[in-house]
């Protein structure tokens, strides 16, 4: 997943090539790394789309795609919701900013970068709709 996150890994498909069954899977796979499998994707694919935005000139469009979205929409969205802004907001700050990245090492650039999503998007959305309207 690591090496691949763009393309389109499914429980059920992990859960074949390991010859278990996908709940087996699924409960083993989040004891090892702490969450599910959906979300450890999730979070490898903002986690590269997040460097090929700060490091290339590649367009939006074509990182959404690149990093596994078939839609640009959905990427934006869900980048938004995990990033707390837009993937063009993220490149410009991103991109004013004097970092010296060229000078640590990549691996821990990208831990750096990796999102933390020890809840579910659609838990943090939730959430945060509930404090916009609490007074």
């Amino acid at each position: 997943m690591d090496a691949a996150s763009h393309e389109p890994w499914t429980v059920r498909s992990l859960a074949a090539v390991s010859g278990i069954s996908q709940a087996h899977f699924a409960r083993s796979f989040r004891d090892a790394f702490g969450i599910p499998p959906h979300r450890y994707l999730l979070s490898r694919r903002i986690e590269r789309a997040k460097a090929l935005l700060r490091d290339t000139e590649t367009s939006v469009t074509d990182i959404a795609f690149q990093t596994g979205w078939s839609s640009l929409g959905t990427f934006g969205r869900v980048f938004r919701d995990i990033v707390e802004e837009s993937p063009t907001d993220f490149r410009a700050r991103e991109g004013t900013s004097p970092n010296g990245l060229h000078e640590v090492p990549h691996c821990f650039v990208i831990a750096a970068y990796r999102p933390d999503l020890t809840s579910a998007v659609s838990e943090k959305r939730r959430q945060n709709e509930e404090d916009m309207l609490a007074p």
